[in-house]
């Protein structure tokens, strides 16, 4: 008789904590089922539930959130505080107010989850106000006010109230300093915070790491972040290495993004989504396709920001294709597209030269996806158009968005004009941008060259005048490489490097050879009145020529060079990378500020140079028949580059690139296919063909 009052009692808590646990998971699926399940509801059981709908966002949560607590038998003060945090998650400040007003009790969390509310929803007076008429206050109150108007930017009051705070050795108070000052910029204050701290924890040192990164200093942020596991002063956590990953992103140190991905995988910290994310965008961003799609394919659960990710990282890189591909994978699997989504598929028509998909896609966004176009889909089309060569219809697309054009949509269009040598759009284009940001110096350096290449230097005068009258500064453009954990960098006609001399005999002897190839300097890209002569000199002296001269004087032979700019490459740039990846053997990755540039034994390219249509394909090889080509041009193209074929058609073994393989496969099929199409045309296959074809039988035996 004893026994069966006990086991309802422990009924009870057993089946609250059931929705407690699930809450804590995030699993509010789980706590529902937990709840309903659960015969004997306690007020606490009650409060468990209420605090999953707290934590999940969006009108439909507040609503069951409501219904919930109205069903509330005997609702206490953690219920009504729960019901705030509902509203106020749910961005809805008057229902928050309301509640408050009708609390029979308000305790202090009641008030401090007022303050906290309201500032994190935007509402910083309200909350100082409420923060000033609490009848006591704890030192949460305390740190939710410093924290809330240190991050409205309000440092200065936020910092009056810091010294006020009775409790000076709360962690938080002084991270909420660090972390505002941070955001403000001032690096060197919110390091005094840090220093002066008497007491440090985890999220203290996060502030900083990811405070570095924020000021573009990320060479201090992975500093602190070594410090940190060297010393084990704490053991950083998913939102570190968050941080510290895109410093290396931003300082495009692959070298050190594999360490902290080989430290990873000692914890059970290589398990999560958030980390893993982290390092395949790390890789995407330090050139290492590869490894970033090893880890996609490794990943046991992908989110959509994971999915996004590998779908941006292969725009990027190029390869639209892929991209493409694996979007519709993605929502094979039910993954339901976001706009961040989208603006990576855009990407990749744009890198891929897939004009019809990508209008498609844009036109199509809204009724397909119940996705809002967004100012920066409204971009990617921009650029689009321009690449396509179709900029009155980028002119007509940016004068039809619904809002004021983003600057990149002009920098696009301004860009493309240069290409196409359209004078009217882009004295319109740098207008515009110059009226949205006078001290762009892009608009005026972007107009000055197109009118240096239109031989109007009195307008290249004018504009460089006019940048003088406005105090623009030019931002110097420089390329960077590291090897062996040192970072080099190099600026056009640099006179610094202490191996200049070697430098400038590789360039010397790769002139040559690729003169020898056919290589004549674009002029274009020289944009200063001097005689040609100097003009070509100029050219092989551009900071990404010195970069990959050094590369390959200063790494193995066969090793791939990845090279960093911070602005986007030139023309004459981009053909000599493709005939020094050919001449050295080499494949040469080249980041600037649009994509990343893949130079490698490639002879798709020099084959479809000047067929009209197919200016910016990258397909595989086999593309060449569909393309219609006749057969001696064909043969014309190859017999440019047989060495190339000769080397690529050598017996494989594992231990070779995987892109030569891929190669070699797509040359068989196109030789087959080829001699087949020959033979049809001709009567006869021809000579070179011939010979692919005893060579291919030699591979194969």
């Amino acid at each position: 008789m004893i026994l069966r009052p006990s086991l309802l009692a422990v009924a009870r808590p057993l089946t609250t904590v059931a929705v407690a646990a699930a809450v804590r998971r995030g699993d509010l699926a789980g706590a529902e089922e937990a709840f309903a399940s659960t015969q004997l509801k306690t007020t606490t059981t009650y409060n468990c539930l209420l605090a999953g709908y707290a934590k999940a966002y969006g009108p439909g949560r507040l609503a069951d959130a409501r219904r919930l607590f109205d069903s509330i038998p005997h609702p206490d003060a953690v219920s009504y505080n729960t019901l705030l945090s509902c509203h106020f998650a749910c961005g809805d400040i008057d229902g928050a107010w309301r509640v408050f007003s009708t609390m029979p009790v308000r305790d202090v969390t009641s008030w401090n989850t007022m303050v906290s509310g309201l500032s994190k929803n935007g509402a910083i007076e309200e909350a100082e106000a409420m923060f000033r008429a609490m009848p006591a206050r704890n030192a949460v109150s305390w740190n939710a006010i410093v924290a809330a108007l240190a991050s409205s930017g309000d440092m200065g009051a936020a910092e009056d109230l810091f010294r006020n705070a009775p409790e000076k050795t709360d962690a938080i108070l002084w991270t909420a300093m660090v972390s505002g000052y941070m955001d403000n910029g001032n690096v060197q204050k919110a390091m005094e915070f840090f220093r002066a701290m008497p007491v440090r924890n985890l999220v203290s040192w996060n502030a900083v790491v990811a405070g570095y990164v924020k000021n573009s200093r990320a060479g201090d942020a992975l500093r602190v972040f070594k410090t940190m596991v060297e010393d084990a002063i704490v053991q950083p956590n998913a939102s570190t290495l968050s941080s510290v990953l895109l410093g290396c992103s931003n300082l495009s140190a692959l070298g050190f993004g594999r360490q902290v991905h080989q430290w990873c995988m000692k914890l059970p910290l290589s398990r999560s989504v958030t980390v893993g994310t982290s390092l395949l965008s790390m890789y995407c961003k330090c050139s290492d396709l590869n490894d970033a799609c090893k880890l996609f394919d490794e990943m046991r659960t992908k989110d959509i920001v994971a999915w996004n990710a590998m779908i941006s990282g292969y725009a990027q890189h190029g390869d639209g294709r892929k991209a493409i591909k694996l979007f519709e994978k993605m929502k094979d699997e039910g993954v339901v597209p976001n706009w961040i989504t989208l603006l990576a598929v855009l990407t990749a028509c744009i890198h891929t030269g897939l004009c019809d998909f990508g209008i498609q896609c844009f036109e199509t966004m809204q009724e397909a996806y119940n996705i809002e176009p967004q100012v920066d889909h409204y971009s990617c089309m921009v650029d689009l158009l321009c690449r396509a060569g179709l900029l009155e219809r980028a002119v007509n697309m940016i004068h039809s968005m619904p809002f004021e054009p983003h600057p990149s949509a002009y920098g696009t269009l301004l860009t493309a004009c240069r290409v196409y040598k359209n004078l009217e759009f882009a004295e319109f284009a740098a207008r515009k941008l110059i009226e949205q940001d006078p001290q762009n110096a892009g608009a005026y350096v972007q107009l000055a060259n197109i009118y240096a290449v239109a031989n109007r230097w009195a307008d290249v005068s004018r504009v460089r005048r006019w940048m003088k009258d406005n105090a623009v500064v030019k931002t110097p453009g420089y390329s960077w490489m590291e090897i062996k954990g040192v970072r080099h960098e190099f600026r056009s006609n640099d006179r610094l490097h202490p191996q200049l001399g070697l430098i400038h005999d590789k360039l010397d002897r790769l002139e040559e050879l690729m003169k020898a190839m056919g290589y004549v300097p674009d002029l274009d890209f020289a944009l200063h009145d001097v005689e040609e002569s100097l003009k070509s000199q100029m050219l092989m002296r551009h900071s990404e020529k010195l970069a990959i001269a050094f590369g390959l004087i200063s790494t193995s032979p066969g090793m791939t060079l990845r090279i960093f700019k911070n602005l986007r490459i030139c023309g004459d740039c981009h053909n000599a990378a493709k005939l020094i990846s050919k001449i050295e053997d080499r494949e040469i990755i080249l980041r600037d500020t649009t994509r990343f540039h893949h130079f490698r034994v490639c002879v798709l390219e020099d084959m479809m140079r000047g067929k009209p249509g197919y200016e910016h394909l990258n397909e595989p090889l086999h593309i060449l028949v569909e393309a219609e080509l006749p057969v001696g041009i064909i043969d014309a193209r190859l017999m440019q580059v047989r060495e190339i074929l000769e080397d690529l058609l050598k017996p494989v073994g594992e231990s070779q690139d995987f892109f030569k393989k891929q190669q070699l496969r797509e040359l068989a099929m196109l030789n087959g296919t080829l001699r087949e199409e020959g033979m049809q045309r001709s009567g006869s296959a021809s000579p070179f063909h011939n010979s692919l074809g005893m060579k291919r039988a030699k591979t194969r035996g």
